[in-house]
């Protein structure tokens, strides 16, 4: 039931004692402003962590191929392996159950002119699937389509610095660009959230790669997306059925690590977010060791503030205060305290998390956040930490008989 003398006697508790109020209420803020501020940057390490590896598509393979480090059927040791065509049409026909697309990749630099601008790019040859690989964003035109590569076109899709480099404000499309003395029409301009390197790459079919190049069918390497639905043990097991295959193929020794290289890109994600998971963990603990540094604070406060007071509490009992109403003030002043220091802190840590934005980024911190819940139920319990803190005392208090408290010194 509210009672207004109560309050009234409490606020002027509080105004007289305004030193050991404050530092009641720093320690409850602080704790609070703290748990805010280190569970916001563990959010921000997980988003560093989904920002560098959710860039691209996690459902993918990265095959590679190198030189055999032991002999095999007759074949000698050091032998370079190489990927082509076929092979694109081969993991097509034995892997239809697991695969979603497969591209090959042929990288090469050049140097790019339009006009009077020239600088030097990187280009990729790729068939359309590669669009879903990188999860490339068109912003104008089209991306590279199968008609493309079946007549092997003389088609270029460029980032958009690329764009800004060579054509300035102008429009691209449609234009000629020289890329490495043979001229070639733009067709599309793409952006990606992978950042400014990835935005200065050339996309043309790799058939025209292939036929610039003394019309070979080589690729220097194969990406594949599996179907999600097969999970992440479907996919362990794809790698390693696709892995037996090629080495078959291409006559390498199964024991041979060298010959050929599957980067799975959604073994090293999991991998990758269990690190990241851990070290959330890590920052979750510390952030709640804060909050127990500032439960016990509150309670060395607490006993310190009713052995002070306990004069008063024998004076309170010898004009007639039953022990209830000597606890329920001591308890009703520290959870009002408790309450609007934790409000104050959260609120602080709060903006605090909202004004860094990506300012730690070089310290892997990027937007840093806290759920709003998660905030309200931690400083629900420092509150309730805080009533507890204060009722134990309270309550030894209150069991002192009149006569030794007005002893007290």
């Amino acid at each position: 039931m509210f009672s207004r003398d109560l309050w009234k006697e409490i606020f002027e508790t509080i105004s007289k004692n305004k030193l050991r109020t404050f530092l009641s209420g720093f320690t409850v803020a602080l704790g609070i402003l703290i748990f805010v501020v280190l569970y916001g940057f563990g959010n921000g390490l997980k988003n560093t962590f989904n920002e560098f590896f959710m860039d691209d598509a996690t459902n993918t393979f990265f095959v590679f191929a190198g030189r055999t480090s032991m002999p095999y059927k007759g074949f000698k040791s050091n032998r370079n392996i190489e990927f082509k065509n076929d092979d694109l049409d081969d993991i097509k026909k034995n892997f239809p159950m697991f695969l979603e697309y497969i591209t090959p990749r042929i990288s090469r630099s050049a140097l790019v002119k339009y006009k009077g601008e020239s600088n030097n790019y990187n280009t990729r040859a790729v068939g359309p699937a590669h669009q879903y690989n990188e999860k490339t964003i068109m912003m104008k035109g089209r991306y590279l389509n199968e008609n493309d590569v079946l007549e092997r076109t003389r088609y270029a899709v460029i980032g958009r610095l690329v764009e800004k480099d060579l054509f300035g404000t102008a429009n691209a499309i449609g234009k000629y660009i020289d890329l490495g003395g043979r001229a070639f029409k733009v067709i599309g301009v793409f952006q990606d959230d992978g950042g400014d390197n990835e935005e200065r790459y050339i996309y043309i079919p790799y058939t025209t790669r292939q036929l610039i190049e003394k019309n070979t069918d080589k690729v220097d390497q194969i990406i594949l997306g599996f179907k999600q639905e097969i999970g992440y043990p479907g996919a362990m097991a794809f790698e390693k059925s696709l892995n037996k295959f090629l080495k078959e193929k291409h006559n390498i020794s199964p024991e041979d690590q060298r010959a050929i290289f599957i980067r799975n890109v959604a073994d090293q994600l999991k991998q990758n977010q269990q690190f990241a998971g851990v070290l959330q963990l890590i920052v979750l603990f510390v952030a709640f060791g804060t909050i127990i540094a500032g439960i016990i604070g509150i309670s060395n406060i607490m006993v310190f503030i009713v052995k002070e007071r306990t004069k008063e509490i024998g004076v309170r009992k010898a004009l007639g205060a039953t022990p209830r109403a000597v606890i329920s003030m001591i308890l009703l002043e520290a959870v009002f305290i408790t309450t609007i220091a934790g409000y104050i802190g959260m609120v602080i840590g709060v903006v605090l998390l909202n004004s860094l934005g990506n300012t730690l980024k070089d310290y892997f911190i990027t937007n840093p956040y806290i759920n709003i819940n998660t905030a309200i139920v931690a400083t629900f319990i420092l509150i309730i930490a805080g009533a507890i803190a204060g009722y134990i005392p309270a309550k030894r208090a209150a069991r002192i008989k009149p006569i030794v408290a007005l002893r007290d010194e």
